[in-house]
This record gives structure tokens, C-alpha cells and sequence, in this order.
């Protein structure tokens, strides 16, 4: 299983939101480029990295900070927040992003989210499945809307997705565990598929329940930067 730190940035900076809420953020202190190279440092080969200011303009704007980050590590970046257009998806790989998280997009322009899959290739683009009481959310998670979540991630996986972040809302940065059920729901359902899974990770027990289940990977924030779990402990999971 893939354990991939998490990073979201806001004005260049590390942060963490709880429960997506702009107002309820905690500011790291470190250069994203340093932690990032602690994560490699530590042997791990993925990053997650979020623009929350590109998810509120509608564009990128840490894209200076995505360029730094694959130009100096040799981290595997997924990169998502504020692409709604080709010609940001573009910009995304160009500044260095292995792949991009598309949420809000599958959901308002599957058109376009579509167009990216056939243009792009499917292990390039990662399905963002933000869920709420198992309905899709987005823009940020304000809007719930009633899409059913196992049915929308289906559709798209018969059109070629394969890896599928999954985020429960009720779960994101509370440190109270991840949604066990919900994601053994969605692998019985869809075995083959690349689920990844993200919101609520709090202990090393954690992951190996989400090991269990059959987990491709999970998403660490707030875990790691509170001290709940150490680079040795994210570093154990990682596929040799």
C-alpha cells in the first residue's frame, strides 16, 4: 500500500484544514520544498498536494511551489485544487505534477473530465470522490449533492478510471479513524480499482486495517504533523 503525505498550501505555505473549513486552519512553519524532501529523505515516493487558493480561484496558484517540488525531489506529485480548464490540467504537467486530482470537475464537466481521460491516459488523471452520508460533494465541499458515491465512482471506472482518492467529509481532519466500511463497500463492489483512501488516519493502526481491506494507498495529513505517526512508521508501508 502506498502511503502518500499529504501537503496543502495556502498563500505558499503548509496548512491543514479541519473538515475543509477555510476559517479552521492550522499553519505550518516549514517550506513545503523541505517537508517534501523529508519525505523522500524517509523513502517514501509519493506526495498529495493541494492548492487550496487555486480550489477557490478556479486556477492555480501554488504553481510555483508544484514546480520546486518536482524539480528538486524526485517525489511522484498528485496534484489537484482549481483545475476546471484544459489549459490548467496542461500547466499542472508542465510545471511538473505526475498526475492530477479532478474532483468538482468529474462532477460539473464529466464532458471535459472525460476528454482528459482519452487525451491524457488514465494514469494521469485520479478521480476525486469527496462523499458526505455517501452523496458526492463539492467545490470544496459546500455543496452535497445527490449524486450516490459508489454508482458515480462505477460510471467512471467503466470509462477507464483506476485510481480514485476517497474522502469522507464527516472523517477529514478529526484524527478519529478513516471509513473502514465505506471503503470495503466500494472495493466489494469494484475489486480491481485503485482506491486510495484519505480523511480521518490517526495511528499506525489505521493503516494496517486499510492494508487489510486492500487499500492501493492512503493519504496522511494531520496525523504526521501532530507527531501521531513518524516517518518511520509511513516509510514501512511503502511497496518494494
Amino acid at each position: 500500500m502506498h502511503v502518500i503525505p499529504a501537503l496543502d498550501l495556502i498563500g505558499g505555505k503548509c496548512v491543514r484544514l479541519s473538515q475543509g473549513d477555510y476559517q479552521r486552519k492550522t499553519e505550518y512553519h516549514d517550506d513545503p520544498l523541505e517537508m517534501a524532501k523529508r519525505f523522500e529523505g524517509a523513502g517514501l515516493t509519493r506526495l498529495h498536494l493541494v492548492d487550496l487558493d487555486g480550489a477557490k480561484a478556479k486556477k492555480i496558484i501554488n504553481g510555483d511551489v508544484l514546480q520546486r517540488i518536482s524539480s528538486d525531489t524526485r517525489l511522484a506529485v498528485d496534484f489537484g485544487g482549481g483545475i476546471q480548464s484544459q489549459e490548467e490540467l496542461e500547466k499542472a504537467f508542465f510545471l511538473g505534477a505526475r498526475q492530477v486530482t479532478g474532483g468538482s470537475i468529474a462532477v460539473r464537466n464529466p464532458n471535459l473530465f472525460e476528454a482528459w481521460l482519452d487525451a491524457f491516459g488514465a494514469d494521469r488523471i485520479i478521480l476525486g470522490a469527496d462523499t458526505k452520508d455517501k452523496k458526492i460533494a463539492v467545490g470544496g465541499w459546500e455543496e452535497i449533492t445527490s449524486l450516490e458515491l459508489i454508482p458515480f465512482i462505477e460510471g467512471y471506472y467503466k470509462k477507464g478510471i483506476r485510481q480514485v482518492i476517497c474522502t469522507d467529509i464527516a472523517k477529514d481532519g478529526l484524527l478519529q479513524g478513516p471509513s473502514f466500511e465505506l471503503y470495503a463497500e466500494i472495493l466489494q463492489e469494484l475489486p480491481d480499482l485503485q482506491l486510495i483512501a484519505s480523511g480521518g488516519v490517526s495511528s499506525f493502526r489505521d493503516l494496517e486495517e486499510l492494508q487489510k481491506i486492500g487499500m492501493y494507498g492512503a493519504i496522511v495529513g494531520k496525523a504526521y504533523y501532530e507527531g501521531k505517526l513518524s516517518l518511520e512508521e509511513l516509510a514501512q508501508f511503502e511497496p518494494h
